[in-house]
């Protein structure tokens, strides 16, 4: 016997010894005394808490046992749900997983549980590793807002009294900001803007989620096209597709590749002042980019992770020597994430993230490991 039944069963067993008193199951007791706050009196989930209702066969269909039974014991990590090895038993912990799958039962009782793929899925903390972009996959109605910055001018590691100035963090930041939607749990839409001493380009996106290990596809998978514009998407306009790859190597870690076209792409430079006419018309080219990257778990809710983002078609006549990179360190805390580390390219936006700092300060040797410089992303589900 496998499956949800075998779950069930192993319970009714418990349960059969030990009935309730008030007629209840044992499992429906622990669930209303623990877990009803946040998943409601009747297991549909509360809009507050993001959580989800499983009474829906869909939900019940992507939870193996497995995947029910850990998540419990161990909590789910960048969320609210703690774990509760260390305050239940057992025994406890096997009555209340048996009861989140019975509440499945009267909708499609036959219904199997899904890949055990789903139960080890890496669980993205941001939009993005560092620039390169995960394909996360959004809550259908959710509302995302996300900040970069990038102290370009100021290297970390090299240059007099870097102590002193911080590695740089006194400097110059080029702040970014965006905000995502998530029109369904597989489309969503973006609006990003990036400063007026790298162009001021604003970015339009549209991304499409087609492939997902929580549902248990072999690979999370996802298409994404947008358009930006330099002086607030007025000029120097580039259309970028791109497909964002990733695959998990058990639950601590997960692999990135992200191949990108950009039609019409140009080469980073810095403007002197706020005028419009400090953003002159530059020529375009095509490119052809690949985005490489890797995260791991340290933590439960803390990575690291590291990025490489080579470009293959034309980058010299952008002024591309060597291929953007990045490396740091996220905190993930439910709907929140933190990334620090360090980069050699100034870009955030899809076409400008591949350019480095050799371009950006017209200097070859600016985007070497000596040029790295400090750069910290933030992002917050409002709701």
């Amino acid at each position: 016997m496998t499956g949800k039944f075998l779950l069930l069963a192993l319970a009714a067993s418990i349960t059969s010894a030990a009935p309730s008193p008030a007629g209840e199951s044992a499992g429906a007791v622990i669930f209303a005394r623990e877990c009803a706050k946040c998943h409601g009196p009747d297991g549909k989930g509360l809009a507050e808490f993001k959580t989800p209702d499983f009474t829906d066969p869909k939900v019940q269909a992507r939870l193996s046992d497995e995947r029910i039974l850990a998540t419990i014991k161990r909590g789910k990590k960048g969320t609210l749900m703690p774990a509760w090895s260390k305050k239940l038993s057992a025994q406890e912990i096997l009555l209340m997983a048996a009861f989140v799958r019975s509440l499945g039962a009267t909708k499609e009782a036959s219904r199997d549980s899904s890949s055990d793929a789903a139960a080890v899925a890496y669980e993205e903390g941001d939009d993005v590793l560092f620039s390169l972009p995960t394909g996360r996959r959004l809550n259908r109605h959710g509302f995302y807002v996300n900040f970069t910055h990038r102290f370009a001018y100021d290297p970390a590691f090299s240059g007099t009294a870097r102590g002193g100035a911080l590695s740089g963090l006194e400097g110059f930041s080029l702040s970014s900001f965006g905000f995502r939607y998530g029109v369904s749990d597989r489309f969503s839409v973006s609006i990003y803007r990036s400063p007026t001493f790298i162009a001021r380009p604003i970015q339009l996106m549209l991304a499409y989620n087609f492939a997902s290990e929580q549902d248990g596809a072999p690979l999370n998978a996802s298409v994404r096209f947008s358009t930006e514009g330099q002086n607030n998407f007025s000029r120097n306009f580039t259309h970028n597709f791109e497909v964002a790859v990733s695959k998990s190597i058990g639950s601590r870690a997960q692999l990135y590749m992200v191949p990108t076209v950009s039609l019409n792409s140009h080469r980073l430079f810095s403007p002197n002042s706020f005028r419009s006419h400090s953003i002159p018309n530059l020529p375009g080219f095509n490119t052809f980019s690949t985005g490489f990257g890797g995260a791991l778990d340290i933590r439960p809710t803390v990575a690291v992770l590291a990025e490489v983002i080579p470009t293959f078609v034309n980058g010299r006549p952008l002024g591309i020597h060597r291929p953007a990179f990045g490396f740091g360190i996220q905190k993930k805390i439910w709907r929140h994430a933190f990334t620090f580390g360090f980069t050699n390219s100034p870009g955030t936006t899809v076409s400008q993230r591949s350019g480095t700092r050799a371009a950006f300060l017209n200097n070859p040797s600016a985007d070497t490991f000596k040029g790295l410089v400090i750069g910290f992303n933030l992002t917050r589900q409002i709701y």
